[in-house]
């Protein structure tokens, strides 16, 4: 059985919006939550709702949404059925799913007043997106895997089971007699995720099973806080002066920066001028590294990245938002 104190993280927030799709993990949440309030942990437990999100991509799908808020009501929660709605992607469809469905969330929690959504991703969750985000050569950042604690437009999102394994939860809805719902897109080899499943026995016979990959998910967690630490630290030392829209910054000490340090200070100020930019990681490698070269050359760079001028000088790196692009032709005799 999972500890009351598995919860601990959900306290702080007045007012929850648990995220329940009727399988067995979100299903465990929920008896969990119910449990911790009823038992009075903590003395002042939040307000609770659940929500679930009907994507429409199957049969069946609005029936088993329903279910689940009955089974929510039946537990003394509200239930806020969400719909996407539209039409359906044809490519990358887990993934745009689940983009649809964070953001449904995130609307549902800031139009009720909820401080934080949770969610039900446990060890095994994390142990895939690890191996996931190793497939596809991720960084340091990203082999960290799912933090407890992080956001979601502007709302707080919850992963307080992150430490515990899906059996558990299966067995926490076994003791309780209660049903859940099998998605069958888990076992369908036309998503990368179904086919890593696959391939999980086959690994841990190589030594790479769920528990390797959590060791590997801690270690670059550490490391990568560590290097966030140090980009801090490069941040401060360096910067001469900031704006809500720019930024400058001393190169001689960016000049002597690896290159890791340097790129994470040029990521933070884009996220900070430019927090809608959506930059994959190997265009910020290229830029911080092109960035580096002119500054270890002391000559002069520009380049645009995330709607932003990135200008490096022999005294300075600054960061300004670029002009924005003509959308109608001059006017004859306009030169400019």
């Amino acid at each position: 059985m999972i500890p009351a104190h598995a919860l601990d993280v959900l306290a702080p927030y007045p007012r929850l919006l648990l995220a329940v799709s009727g399988g067995p993990d979100s299903v465990a949440l929920m008896l969990l939550c119910a449990k911790w309030r009823d038992q009075g942990i903590p003395a002042h437990a939040p307000d609770i709702a659940v929500a679930t999100v009907d994507h429409g991509l199957r049969p069946g799908s609005l029936a088993e949404a329903e279910q689940v808020g009955a089974w929510a009501r039946r537990l003394g929660f509200t239930h806020h059925l969400l719909t996407w709605s539209g039409e359906k992607p044809a490519t990358r469809i887990q993934e745009r799913a689940r983009d649809a469905r964070y953001s449904l969330l995130a609307r549902c929690a800031r139009e009720t007043g909820a401080a934080a959504v949770v969610t039900a991703h446990h060890a095994d969750d994390q142990a895939e997106t690890i191996l996931f985000r190793l497939t596809r050569g991720s960084g340091v950042a990203g082999l960290a895997g799912m933090a407890p604690v992080a956001g979601l437009d502007g709302t707080a999102l919850l992963r307080p089971l992150l430490g515990w394994r899906k059996s558990a939860l299966i067995d926490i809805c076994a003791a309780a007699g209660h049903p859940f719902f099998t998605d069958p897109s888990n076992a369908n080899d036309a998503f990368a995720r179904a086919r890593l499943r696959k391939l999980a026995p086959a690994l841990a016979e190589m030594g790479l099973d769920t528990d390797a990959l959590l060791r590997l998910g801690a270690r670059a967690a550490r490391a990568d806080a560590a290097l966030d630490a140090c980009a801090s630290e490069l941040r401060a030392r360096a910067l001469l002066e900031t704006t809500p829209e720019s930024a400058r910054f001393d190169a001689g000490a960016l000049r002597a920066a690896p290159l890791e340090l340097l790129q994470r200070v040029v990521a933070t100020e884009i996220a900070r001028l430019a927090p809608q930019a959506q930059i994959r990681l190997d265009r910020l490698e290229r830029a911080a590294a092109a960035l580096a070269a002119a500054l270890c050359a002391g000559k002069t760079l520009r380049l645009t990245l995330g709607g932003l001028i990135l200008e490096s000088a022999p005294r300075f790196l600054a960061l300004r938002p670029a002009p924005r692009r003509r959308t109608t032709p001059p006017e004859a005799g306009d030169s400019s």
